[in-house]
């Protein structure tokens, strides 16, 4: 079987692309390696017009145009239509809308630096509660047309693609892959196919320590984590902050979980379901992953595994074997 197995920076995080095909040789084949090229060539793509880093991307613009609907062209219009629907099925938990919050609380650059000290974070950190939505529901304002080709949002508000454009990415690039084995990782948000060739052996690191916290094997489809132990703090008069915000406030939610590992059936959908689980703390976060599992790592560092992922693991194999 021939490999390929790239690692790189991408919208801010680490990504990582693998592929293999059944062509004989310890190199990479010339077909996975113009199926690298070309998924390399999109991601960037992606990364400068959806960055809300660059005051010339198309997000970018999109925010400073004053028209409520805005002519776009099928890839941005393919982000805001994934923002629309990540505020529905969370509940307005996951909001594109938060640019300006998010900037304020300290994310205002392409993050580069070493994150702050998770325990010394934890301790400073205010009383923990569960997130609530922001009441002005701004999300259920974006909408596109494709036969127009356009986009409607509230003028003036800033946008950020963050977890929602990595997962979306991701299975962006997926779909350039089919009839690979591969895996495409943006910043945590995989997606992954199985190309006949078997499961894939997922590998859950646990935040504080950086061992395996658990381990599961999915042929296909996507999984997620989402924490604030990688873009963490600490701000003025050492206030800690992070990157997933609680929409009521506009500020870091503290809500007693570290990280969640969600299991979906695209990488977008667990990107949004680990958001959403760790935003509604530990009670909240069992009740969203029920449906296709997941992996909790508490505040004490206790790992909890929805029952419903090793289910869907079993069945993944089963199916697999059923084929082989």
């Amino acid at each position: 079987m021939s490999l390929l197995d790239e690692r790189f920076s991408t919208m801010g995080a680490r990504g990582r692309i693998v592929l293999a095909d059944r062509a004989p040789g310890a190199t990479p084949s010339p077909r996975l390696q113009h199926a690298y090229a070309d998924a390399r060539a999109r991601l960037d793509e992606l990364q400068r017009r959806w960055t809300r880093f660059d005051s010339d991307s198309d997000l970018n613009r999109l925010t400073d145009d004053p028209r409520p609907m805005v002519p776009a062209d099928a890839d941005l219009r393919a982000l805001i239509r994934a923002g629309a629907w990540a505020g529905r099925v969370s509940g307005g938990l996951v909001d594109m809308t938060l640019g300006t919050q998010i900037a304020q609380a300290g994310y205002d650059q392409d993050w580069t630096r070493a994150p702050a000290s998770l325990p010394a974070a934890l301790a400073a950190a205010p009383p923990r509660a569960a997130a609530s939505p922001d009441p002005a529901a701004r999300w259920q304002a974006l909408g596109t047309d494709r036969h127009a080709g356009t986009i409607t949002r509230p003028p003036g508000v800033a946008l950020d693609s963050g977890g929602i454009g990595k997962g979306l990415a991701a299975d962006l690039i997926a779909s350039q892959l089919v009839g690979l084995r591969f895996i495409v990782d943006v910043g945590g948000d995989l997606a992954f196919g199985h190309g006949g060739a078997g499961t894939h052996e997922i590998v859950v690191e646990h935040p504080l320590t950086g061992a395996p916290a658990h381990r599961f094997h999915l042929g296909s489809g996507g999984v997620a984590t989402s924490g604030i132990h990688r873009r963490l703090w600490l701000g003025a008069g050492g206030t800690p902050g992070h990157h997933l915000l609680d929409p009521s406030t506009g500020r870091p939610a503290w809500t007693g979980v570290l990280a969640v590992t969600a299991v979906g059936r695209s990488a977008l959908e667990a990107e949004v379901l680990a958001k959403t689980a760790l935003l509604r703390g530990a009670r909240g976060a069992r009740a969203t992953l029920a449906g296709h599992g997941g992996v909790l790592v508490l505040e004490d560092g206790m790992v909890e595994v929805v029952p419903a992922l090793a289910h869907i693991a079993q069945r993944a194999v089963r199916d697999l074997a059923a084929t082989a």
